[in-house]
């Protein structure tokens, strides 16, 4: 139980206030341990995906001394490709791990498994036509072998998204712990609900166009992080 009440304030940049009306309404998932409130961080990501929050770019801040990561690299990293064909979330998850870059340790056979394991307890789809597939558990090991592959549909496909729009783009990620998935989650999550990014995923911008984009939006996020 690693996250207390003043992280989901920060996390949310929402008040004690409403944190309290979320246990009491039960609508956030938390722990009571000797008096105090306490959260677990895997269970928050998957909350954050049910119910499509939008993080505050603080997150890195939550217990994490290590360098954020740079979401333009993670990018570079995992690459960005098109036309992924398929009529089937089994389908199209198959034929996109076939075409994005993975650490050599990692069997593809094992990580197509593991993100359709994920994918049967929830959609991993968000809204607006974006899926964020990702292992439930790290599967890599090295800080270095983090990405973030973005994959472009060849036709849109109903991964069962609660706004009941069909997904036409993918962010597959792949982190080495939970802490490092929880703050890349947060920059896709700020990311995402950017109109002006939705437009660039709908028109299959050019790779340039989209990093760029992201090297825009990282430095603001930085900019408004607090000065200690």
């Amino acid at each position: 139980m690693d996250l207390k009440i003043k992280d989901i304030v920060d996390l949310f940049q929402v008040s004690e206030k409403t944190v309290y009306r979320w246990i009491k309404e039960k609508k956030i998932p938390c722990y009571r341990i000797q008096h105090q409130y306490r959260f677990n961080r895997a269970e928050i990501n998957e909350w954050i995906l049910s119910n499509k929050i939008e993080l505050s770019s603080r997150l890195p801040e939550l217990g994490n001394n290590e360098r954020p990561t740079n979401f333009a690299d993670l990018l570079r990293n995992g690459g960005i490709y098109k036309d992924i064909p398929g009529t089937t979330v089994r389908d199209v998850l198959h034929n996109a791990i076939e075409r994005i870059n993975i650490p050599a340790s990692i069997s593809k056979d094992d990580l197509i498994a593991a993100l359709l394991n994920r994918e049967s307890m929830m959609s991993t789809a968000i809204g607006n036509g974006i899926a964020i597939p990702h292992p439930r558990n790290p599967m890599i090991t090295n800080i270095a072998d983090t990405s973030v592959s973005i994959c472009f549909l060849q036709q849109p496909l109903d991964f069962g998204a609660l706004d009941g729009k069909p997904v036409h783009t993918l962010f597959i990620l792949l982190t080495y712990s939970p802490r490092r998935h929880l703050e890349v989650l947060s920059k896709l999550s700020f990311l995402c609900h950017n109109e002006e990014f939705q437009n660039l995923l709908q028109q299959r911008a050019p790779a340039r166009d989209i990093i760029n984009y992201i090297q825009v939006k990282e430095m603001e996020m930085l900019r408004k992080e607090p000065v200690n």
